[in-house]
C-alpha cells in the first residue's frame, strides 16, 4: 500500500501526532462508536505501579510536551484517507470517520506539577474526555511522559550525588534511541538540575546556551598536520578561548605537564576534560600540574560512578554525562481506565491490580520535608497541613494555566529532592516510601472486588 503520507519520510511534525498512536487505540475508537460508548465521559490515570530497581522515587516529567500535543490533536483527510485505505476499518462504522473529521482534544487534564517527586501508584496525569479521546491520546503520553521522567529521575539522582556546585552537562544526544528522544532527554536533564546540553537544537529551542568541549578527531586532525597535540590546543584556544581542553587522547599527564609550560608564560587555561583511565588518579595528577584548572570528567558515568569517584578522592569539577542517562530500566509507566460514564473501574489482573475511581495525591510537608502521602479520591478533602499534588491544567481542550519556566521547574525539582528522606534518596537499595490509601478509597476498591470475586482453579 503507497500512499502520499508513506511518501513523506519518517520525521513527525506536529500535524501527524494524531497518527503516532498504536493501532488498538483507533480499533477500540471505532469498536466505542459502535456501541455507543465513544462520547461518554471517561478518566484515565497515567502512573507507576512500581518504581525501576534501586528507584526511591520518580520525578514527574513532560507535561509541557503532553499539553503541547493535546492542543494540536487533529485528523485531516488525507490522514483520514490513509487510515481508510489500510482496509483495516471496512466494518468500522460512518460515525467513526465523522468523529475523526470533527475531533480534536476537548477534555480536562489533571497533573502533579513537572519536578515534582511520585511514588508507586501515585497518578502523575489524568485524562477526562469523551471515551474515544481519552483512548486514542495514551500511547503519545505515555511516551513522552515515561521517557522524560526517566531522565529526570536520573538526572536527579545524579545532581544529588554530585553535589549543588558541580558543572554537569547533558552529552547524550548520540546514544539516545531516536533524534526526538536526544530533544526530550536534553529537556528533562536541565529541567532535573543540570547546567547545560551539548544539544544545540534542544539548548537554543529552550532558550539555554549548548554547552561543551571538543572532540579527539580534533586533536588528531591538528597533530596528524602540524605535528604537535600542542599545536592542537593552542588553534582550539585561538577561536574558543573560554572552552574546556581534551587532554587524554594520546598521554593525559604529558598533556597536563605541556598545558603547564603554557600557562607559565600566560596561557588562560578555564578546564580541561579527561574521558579515559583512570579518573580517580588521572584528575589527582592533573590537579597537582593544573591546580589552577577545573577537571572535568566524562566517559559512562552515572550517579554510582560519581559516587565511587567522589569516595575515592578523585578532584573533579564538573561531568559529562551521555550513554548512561540516555538508555537504561524504563519507567513503566502505564494508563488505565479508572471510571466511564461516572462508573469506577479497576483492573483485577494478578500482579496488575490498580486503584478505581478519579484521585487526589494528598501530601503533607513538615519543615520542608515530605512526611507522608494519601491517595485518596477526588472529591475527598485535603486534611490539616495537606496539599493536593493534582491541578488542572487543561479544561475543555484549553490551558487554564501556563506552564512552568525551565528555570522554575529546576527550582522544584532541587526542592523536591531536597524534602525526600534520606533513606529514599540513596541510590542503592532505597527504601520504599509508604503511601497510605485512603479509607474512601479502600472501601470503594473493595466493594468492586466483591462484584468480581477472583476464584481459583
Amino acid at each position: 500500500m503507497k500512499t502520499n503520507i508513506a511518501k513523506e519520510g519518517l520525521n513527525v511534525n506536529p500535524q501527524d501526532y494524531s497518527l503516532l498512536t498504536d493501532l488498538y487505540q483507533l480499533t477500540m475508537a471505532a469498536c466505542y462508536t459502535g456501541e455507543g460508548l465513544a462520547t461518554k465521559r471517561a478518566s484515565f490515570e497515567l502512573f507507576a505501579r512500581r518504581l525501576p530497581d534501586n528507584f526511591g522515587y520518580l520525578i514527574a516529567m513532560g507535561l509541557t510536551q503532553a499539553v503541547e500535543y493535546l492542543e494540536q490533536l487533529n485528523f485531516n483527510a488525507e490522514q483520514i484517507q490513509a487510515l481508510q485505505d489500510t482496509g483495516i476499518f471496512n466494518h468500522a462504522p460512518e460515525e467513526f470517520w465523522q468523529l475523526l473529521e470533527a475531533g480534536s482534544f476537548t477534555g480536562d487534564v489533571w497533573a502533579v506539577s513537572e519536578g515534582t517527586a511520585v511514588f508507586a501508584n501515585e497518578p502523575i496525569l489524568r485524562i477526562e474526555a469523551p471515551l474515544w479521546q481519552a483512548q486514542l491520546v495514551e500511547t503519545y503520553l505515555l511516551n513522552t511522559i515515561n521517557y522524560q521522567t526517566l531522565i529526570a529521575t536520573k538526572a536527579a539522582r545524579i545532581r544529588d550525588v554530585a553535589g549543588a556546585d558541580a558543572d554537569i552537562l547533558e552529552f547524550g544526544t548520540r546514544r539516545a534511541f531516536s533524534p526526538q528522544g536526544a530533544v526530550w532527554a536534553a529537556r528533562a536533564a536541565l529541567a532535573a538540575g543540570f547546567n547545560g546540553t551539548s544539544n544545540v537544537f534542544a539548548a537554543l529551542k529552550l532558550g539555554e546556551k549548548p554547552r561543551g568541549t571538543m572532540a579527539h578527531a580534533l586533536v588528531m586532525a591538528i597533530n596528524a598536520v602540524a605535528g604537535s597535540e600542542e599545536e592542537a590546543f593552542r588553534a582550539f584556544q585561538n577561536y574558543f578561548p573560554e572552552a574546556p581542553l581534551l587532554i587524554d587522547t594520546y598521554d593525559t599527564i604529558a598533556a597536563a605537564k605541556s598545558l603547564r609550560e603554557g600557562v607559565k608564560t600566560g596561557m588562560k587555561l578555564t578546564g580541561v576534560r579527561i574521558d579515559s583511565g583512570d579518573l580517580v588518579e588521572l584528575s589527582q595528577q592533573v590537579h597537582s600540574y593544573l591546580p589552577e584548572a577545573k577537571i572535568f570528567a566524562s566517559g559512562d558515568l552515572d550517579e554510582w560512578e560519581i559516587t565511587r569517584l567522589k569516595q575515592q578522592g578523585a578532584i573533579l569539577d564538573g561531568y559529562g554525562i551521555g550513554t548512561k542517562l540516555v538508555t537504561g530500566v524504563p519507567v513503566n509507566g502505564v494508563y488505565k481506565l479508572v471510571e466511564i460514564d461516572r462508573i469506577p473501574t479497576m483492573k483485577e489482573s494478578t500482579m496488575k491490580l490498580t486503584y478505581p475511581g478519579r484521585k487526589q495525591i494528598f501530601r503533607t510537608v513538615v519543615n520542608q520535608k515530605i512526611e507522608s502521602d494519601r491517595l485518596g479520591l477526588l472529591d475527598e478533602l485535603a486534611q490539616a497541613e495537606e496539599k493536593s499534588l493534582l491541578e488542572i491544567v487543561m479544561q475543555d481542550g484549553k490551558r487554564v494555566q501556563s506552564l512552568p519556566t525551565l528555570e522554575q521547574i529546576r527550582h522544584r525539582t532541587a526542592t523536591s529532592v531536597a524534602s525526600l528522606p534520606t533513606n529514599i534518596r540513596q541510590i542503592t537499595k532505597p527504601a520504599s516510601f509508604p503511601v497510605k490509601i485512603s479509607p474512601a478509597l479502600e472501601t470503594l476498591r473493595q466493594s468492586l472486588t466483591k462484584k468480581h470475586p477472583v476464584t481459583s482453579k
